[in-house]
């Protein structure tokens, strides 16, 4: 194996390894700074994950399969969540009426928005995430992208019923995708190791 084959695996696991504490209270951020230790850990991560896929390129995919695979489903699996949570978070809009708890009516009256609510969410998102991540990189791993439509599709019937709820389909849509993107990438650079 090359040194730049062995500097890509390097950081592609200590991509995956940023967004370890993803699920600790602290990394959720605090009333002066609501999200800003998951904003930096999102970026590191992208930063970390583009520099493995740049050197590997330059390694001519000196790695093998029997490393870099695993490697690629763990970094994809654990280090997801900060980036697609990060996405998420940049996406609401508070301000928009669905989300306000008082609305002006016809006339100018003030009444109270019955849908209210100040976040849309969908339960069990960030470990669903996790074994979503789990299951492209897998998947993908073992050569077998048909995999991927098997994994959306059970994703959606999961989730069928809150799809209708204000703001849910759109916070779905970006949760799975930037999650598989996610997952695919951690596996491309292992795909360029090879």
């Amino acid at each position: 194996m090359t040194e730049p084959a062995g500097l890509s695996l390097a950081l592609l696991a200590l991509a995956g390894l940023v967004g370890m504490p993803q699920f600790s209270r602290r990394f959720r951020g605090t009333a002066g700074h609501p999200h800003a230790v998951l904003y930096v850990s999102a970026v590191i991560q992208l930063l970390l994950l583009g520099a493995a896929a740049a050197l590997a390129v330059a390694s001519g995919g000196s790695a093998g399969w029997s490393l870099a695979g695993p490697l690629a489903v763990a970094a994809a699996t654990v280090g997801g969540g900060a980036p697609t949570t990060a996405i998420l978070q940049l996406s609401f809009n508070a301000s928009h009426p669905e989300h306000q708890r008082m609305l002006t009516g016809p006339e100018g009256e003030r009444i109270f928005n019955e849908e209210h609510e100040s976040q849309p969410v969908l339960r069990g998102g960030a470990w669903i995430g996790v074994l979503e991540r789990l299951a492209v990189a897998s998947t993908l791993i073992m050569g077998w992208p048909e995999g991927l439509a098997i994994i959306l599709a059970v994703k959606a019937l999961g989730r069928y019923s809150e799809l209708g709820k204000s703001g849910a389909a759109e916070r779905f849509i970006l949760g799975t995708f930037s999650s598989q993107l996610w997952a695919c990438a951690c596996v491309g650079v292992a795909v360029l190791l090879t």
